[in-house]
């Protein structure tokens, strides 16, 4: 008797019988070491491993996928109206820009040489003509900078559609400031009407280069890019409006 039956243990046997659904004493001698077909076949069957299914949302988290769901569109034919609309309010800010820098740029002071060209009296006097383009830029990027901002405050209308209406409204604003701003500063320094070789007068400033219309609209859209990429989101916060 070995120690496992002197200790009332069931014998290995036995137990594999009861797993495999086998009656004891089924004809198979004990310690032979043979075992039923069918207890052969279940135990293969047994081994085989099994695919498990991935946990569902009941089971445990659902892991983060960033393109999950419907990839929001661009929307066009909403926002063409209130686009057209803030272009337009863009543009008026030409006339306010202009009258400003006519007030700010200086003139240069200039006299009439004896065969009537006009010169300034000091050669210094021509860097006058830096000063108010420069000017001219500072104040059309500040007001870029401005309507960038306000724009983006348009939360549901945010997009592709609204960037091209700043842009353009910007672009059209900056060319009225300079049509604008010569015919203020002409009229803040007159001319003489006949002006003789000697007479000392300020000629009135204006804008050296047309590019100079460029920087407000690109100050809004630096400032819209900024904000749109700082958001992050694929709506740019529509929905949230």
């Amino acid at each position: 008797m070995t120690g496992a039956a002197a200790l009332g243990w069931p014998s290995i046997n036995v137990q594999a019988e009861e797993a495999a659904g086998v009656p004891e004493g089924s004809g198979v001698p004990e310690g032979s070491g043979a075992e039923p077909e069918g207890h052969v076949e279940e135990s293969a069957a047994r081994a085989v491993p099994v695919r498990v299914s991935p946990a569902g949302p009941e089971d445990g988290p659902v892991p983060f996928l960033p393109f999950r769901g419907e990839v929001p569109r661009v929307v066009v034919k909403a926002d063409l109206l209130p686009a057209f609309g803030v272009l337009s309010a863009i543009s008026l800010l030409g006339f306010p820009v202009g009258w400003l820098w006519a007030r700010l740029a200086p003139g240069q002071e200039s006299t009439v040489t004896g065969s009537g060209a006009v010169t300034p009296v000091l050669a210094v006097e021509s860097y006058h003509q830096f000063d108010s383009l420069a000017i001219f830029l500072l104040l059309t990027a500040a007001a870029g900078f401005l309507t960038g901002a306000a724009a983006w405050m348009m939360r549901r209308r945010r997009g592709p559609v609204l960037l091209i209406a700043i842009v353009l409204g910007s672009l059209i604003a900056a060319w009225l400031g300079v049509q604008v701003g010569a015919s203020f500063a002409a009229s803040a320094f007159p001319v003489p009407p006949t002006p003789r070789p000697g007479d000392v007068f300020a000629m009135a400033p204006e804008v050296s280069t047309p590019w100079a219309v460029l920087a407000q609209p690109l100050a809004a859209a630096l400032v819209y890019g900024l904000a749109a990429s700082w958001n992050g989101a694929d709506d740019l916060g529509r929905r949230l409006g």
